[in-house]
């Protein structure tokens, strides 16, 4: 067996070296990349062809697929990065200080403004096909829905089991709401502060009397 040298070790080194310099340029041109697409979606709408979509983010279509391989990768790659932003926001909310009712009625807010600031992004990000992204999303938000919910609900669920099962309904109604309004016709909208005092209103009575509910199923 032919040993191995210091010199061998020096050029291993150096190969790794190169391989991670690679490594952070390519997750950096991503990065890049995503955020021209999301800014060209933003601009021109989330029905943009990929030769559309590549001249919108001032680069070829080629060079999109060198990173994300097809239009769902890079669709996956945008969503990530928005629906992170949000996840974190609506995290944030749940732990601010204030009571329940004040969260909850933040973390609706959030949601809402989210609609109303780029309504082309939001659609071309839920539009993912497969929806894996959305899904994980979906499950993170619900996690920081839990938090002022078990609040609300105290004693009467000692174990967590009614704040998971109520912040779940809760995401998929204010997604669905959300997204009808969203697509109703500005003239026939509600304002978006109109909106937001509805949804949460709903959403706080609804707790409320879920954390009235005693062990038998009946309410107080």
């Amino acid at each position: 067996m032919t040993p191995i040298t210091s010199d061998d070790l020096d050029r291993a080194d150096a190969a790794d070296g190169r391989s991670t310099r690679w490594e952070a340029h390519r997750e950096q041109r991503r990065a890049e990349l995503s955020r021209a697409a999301r800014k060209a979606v933003h601009r021109s709408g989330p029905e943009l062809s990929m030769d559309e979509m590549a001249s919108a983010m001032g680069t070829s279509k080629s060079i999109v697929y060198r990173y994300f391989t097809d239009k769902s990768g890079l669709q996956a790659a945008v969503g990530q990065d928005v629906l992170d932003e949000i996840a974190d926001a609506l995290a944030a909310a749940s732990r601010a200080e204030g009571t329940a009712q004040e969260r909850m009625r933040s973390m609706v807010e959030i949601y809402v403004s989210t609609l109303t600031r780029s309504p082309n992004v939001y659609r071309f990000v839920t539009a993912q096909p497969g929806g894996a992204t959305m899904s994980t999303f979906l499950s993170t938000v619900a996690e920081a829905v839990a938090v002022p919910l078990g609040e609300i609900l105290g004693t009467a669920d000692a174990d967590g089991r009614l704040a998971g099962l109520w912040a779940d309904g809760m995401v998929g109604f204010v997604r669905g709401a959300g997204e009808r309004w969203l697509n109703t016709q500005p003239e026939n909208r509600l304002s978006a502060e109109q909106m937001v005092d509805l949804l949460a209103g709903w959403l706080w009575r609804g707790a409320s009397a879920t954390s009235r509910i005693r062990s038998t199923g009946e309410l107080s």
